[in-house]
């Protein structure tokens, strides 16, 4: 699962980067306006951390309402050394799910951004089930026909990207954009290494006793279906 982290506090966004990362989460970050406002134009994400008081032309709250104007379904937290009713009540009024006064418990954050997620992507579950499958988002897992699937990080990020996607055919650049992000750029022109990763992640499916429901669209990607 993929966030974005808006923080122009250098030290803050790393300690927040490598907290959720070692969580499991795929992590962006931006650290003034100008950036985060290209990204969150560009990409999608699961939730999206933003600060209130940023370098450039405009404020967290200008990137919540361009995010509502574009219609996003991102979860976003706003942290904020504002303490006032008078921002959170606002913050919270055009559109942010929650409101973090600084300085907080990094656990706390992680806590509310598994909160959100379980509210938008998943309808409040902790469990999703699948057929014979079913993901557990607070411990990571993957159970099929009452198994738990070993999976690498990767594996198990697509998997839950293929299921929160199902019956929509999914583009190899999609999934490469979803899975590994700011990455990308630092990677092989190729996309061959997607269909590895996929190629995994179905056999272990099979090899537990599921149906093979990833099928290939030739010439577009991917699509996680019955049919």
């Amino acid at each position: 699962m993929k966030l974005l982290v808006i923080e122009d506090e250098l030290d803050l966004q790393e300690s927040i980067e490598l907290t959720l990362s070692a969580e499991g989460f795929s992590i962006e970050t931006a650290s003034d306006f100008p950036t985060a406002e290209e990204k969150i134009f560009l990409y999608d994400y699961e939730c999206i951390i933003v600060d209130l008081t940023l370098p450039g032309n405009g404020s967290g709250l200008d990137l919540i309402k361009k995010l509502k104007e574009k219609e996003s379904n991102s979860g976003i937290i706003i942290i904020s050394a504002r303490d006032s009713l008078d921002d959170k009540l606002k913050g919270l009024d055009i559109g942010a799910d929650d409101y973090l006064t600084k300085p907080f418990h990094l656990s706390e954050l992680s806590a509310r951004i598994k909160s959100i997620i379980r509210r938008r992507g998943l309808m409040g579950l902790n469990e999703y089930v699948f057929h014979e499958i079913t993901i557990i988002l607070e411990g990571r897992k993957a159970i099929v026909n009452g198994n738990e699937l070993v999976l690498t990080k990767k594996e198990y990020d697509l998997l839950l990207y293929f299921i929160m996607n199902k019956n929509r055919i999914l583009s190899k650049e999609m999934i490469v954009e979803h899975l590994w992000g700011d990455e990308v750029s630092t990677m092989a022109d190729s996309l061959d290494f997607v269909y590895t990763h996929i190629k995994n992640l179905r056999k272990k499916l099979i090899d537990k006793g599921c149906k093979d429901y990833v099928k290939t669209v030739y010439g577009i990607g991917y699509k996680f279906s019955e049919a």
